[in-house]
């Protein structure tokens, strides 16, 4: 396995899909890991990702310099190799001529991370400060019109920094780099797989659930329902399911979960209607974030209400996946910045009656995609598209209301019908109908309105952290549109999104 140390990188995750689709694992930890801790994981290798921080600031995310001596190849990415210059005796000083976004990377010696990787190549930079003085057994591999020290190597302890990116789509042979980091310098094997996984998986939950009862929310979505089935192949009937109607959830939703989980998969399932109760805390409550704590607190004490029905439950699983975890915070406490909280993990109380559970956390929806295919679920479980835990309550923008509800439900039922249609929904990573806190005039029967306005977002991406628009056949949105300002009550104008991820977040919230 490969340890990747999280300085804070809005690209450390990109780090670890890189080094997953190679087939080796990884783990990221904090910069505070003890050095037992590592020595206990045993890596081939370590990778120090990049990060927002000056390494000569105070508040400098540092982690343990005996990593350095523990005759483990480490790799330094951008902030990752301006901590092994400075700890190792070199310096670091801030740049007169920073350098964000392409640059032409030239290799000056064609081993180690260049093995096979051309003399001129496209990187991407991200960076405002810059090496002064490599400590001693270093020499420079690759440089850039603005950046003396791109790379750097000590071939003989195996240290190797690169000031770029490579695990960006924007680094042309990235791949290459990591892969040789990974199999020429560490000698990793490709050993992991989604069947790994599982035997792996299903071990662990063994031995931390023992003998005891464990209750999931299932909310029928991809992660939720292959954790269930993962739960279910570990330890069978200790497993119970519970499928809480919070109010907000899409049409036919309860009656689709229902079926497929109790009836075909026979796995036991709980059904509690507390949509009232949701809808009760959510009244008046504007701001996204609210809305979202609100219902993770109210999911719990649903669960907990759940629980204390099942004599001896004293677990809750939850389909946490590494992204969820890292917007909510930086996922292992690296100093990443809050983007938004997860159901999953930012309404969980600080005192919780249940231990927490969760077997994908270590997962991005990729992966989880192709574990459900190695447990046997059906594709149209498997790829269904993304929804997320607060339900149409952050789809709603302002106040969440029983007519207001009715009105996005039909507009989103309306849209996916469209977009099925058009053979689109399994080429789209998400596509769905926000209903917005404005009204607009119109025109209909001859007669002017005063309606709502209800905004399309449709968007293509590999695995959530980044989301261009989908640009959607004009006759598509064209239907699209006719139908909900024909079939909603209360709609009178309709809005595409055409802005992607980052800036915008694939929500609306």
């Amino acid at each position: 396995m490969i340890l990747i140390i999280d300085f804070g990188s809005q690209y450390n995750q990109l780090i670890a899909r890189r080094v997953r689709e190679h087939h080796v694992y990884c783990q990221i930890e904090p910069p505070d890991i003890s050095l037992a801790a590592v020595r206990a994981l045993a890596p081939e290798g370590i990778i120090l990702s990049g990060g927002p921080a000056s390494i000569y600031a105070k508040s400098a995310p540092r982690v343990d310099r005996g990593i350095f001596g523990l005759g483990i190849p480490v790799l330094g990415i951008c902030y990752g190799l301006q901590y092994m210059v400075e700890t190792l005796g070199g310096t670091v000083l801030s740049s007169t001529k920073r350098e964000y976004g392409f640059a032409e990377l030239i290799v000056k010696k064609s081993r180690g991370i260049f093995s096979g990787v051309s003399k001129k190549t496209q990187c991407w930079m991200s960076h405002g400060d810059t090496i002064g003085a490599l400590p001693d057994g270093f020499s420079v591999t690759a440089s850039t019109s603005s950046t003396q020290v791109a790379a750097a190597e000590d071939g003989k302890r195996r240290f190797y920094g690169l000031q770029f990116h490579p695990e960006v789509v924007h680094t042309h042979e990235g791949r290459r780099m990591l892969a040789n980091f990974l199999f020429d310098i560490c000698r990793c094997e490709k050993t992991w797989s989604m069947k790994s996984f599982v035997a792996q998986a299903v071990e662990e939950i063994r031995a931390q659930v023992g003998e005891e009862k464990v209750i999931l929310g299932l909310s029928g979505g991809v992660d939720s329902s292959v954790a269930a089935v993962l739960l279910h192949e570990a330890i069978g009937r200790q497993l119970t399911c519970v499928f809480v109607d919070n109010g907000v959830l899409r049409a036919g939703e309860a009656a689709r979960v229902i079926d497929m989980f109790k009836k075909h998969l026979r796995i036991n399932l709980r059904f509690a209607r507390a949509g009232g109760v949701f809808l009760k805390k959510l009244k008046g409550v504007a701001d996204p974030e609210k809305k979202r704590k609100i219902i993770g607190r109210t999911f719990i004490e649903v669960f907990d209400a759940e629980a204390r029905k099942i004599k001896g439950v004293k677990f809750l699983a939850q389909g946490t996946l590494y992204p969820d975890l890292i917007e909510s915070r930086s996922a292992f406490g690296g100093p990443s910045a809050v983007i938004k909280s997860h159901h999953n993990v930012g309404g969980l109380p600080k005192k919780m009656k249940l231990r927490l559970i969760e077997p994908l956390k270590h997962l991005f929806k990729d992966e989880v995609r192709l574990l459900g295919k190695e447990l046997g679920l059906a594709d149209d479980v498997v790829w269904r598209q993304p929804f997320p835990g607060p339900g149409l309550a952050v789809r709603i923008l302002g106040d969440v209301s029983a007519q207001r509800l009715a009105v996005l439900r039909k507009a989103d039922t309306l849209l996916l019908e469209e977009i099925r249609a058009a053979g689109l929904y399994y080429r789209l990573w998400q596509s769905f109908a926000i209903l917005l806190p404005l009204k607009s005039v119109g025109i209909m029967g001859d007669q002017r309105t005063y309606e709502n306005i209800v905004a399309i977002r449709a968007v293509t991406s590999d695995d959530a952290m980044t989301a261009d628009w989908a640009r959607l056949p004009q006759d598509l949105l064209a239907r699209i549109s006719t139908r909900i300002i024909n079939e909603v009550r209360g709609v009178n104008r309709v809005v595409y999104d055409i802005s992607s991820k980052p800036p915008s977040t694939i929500e609306w919230e």
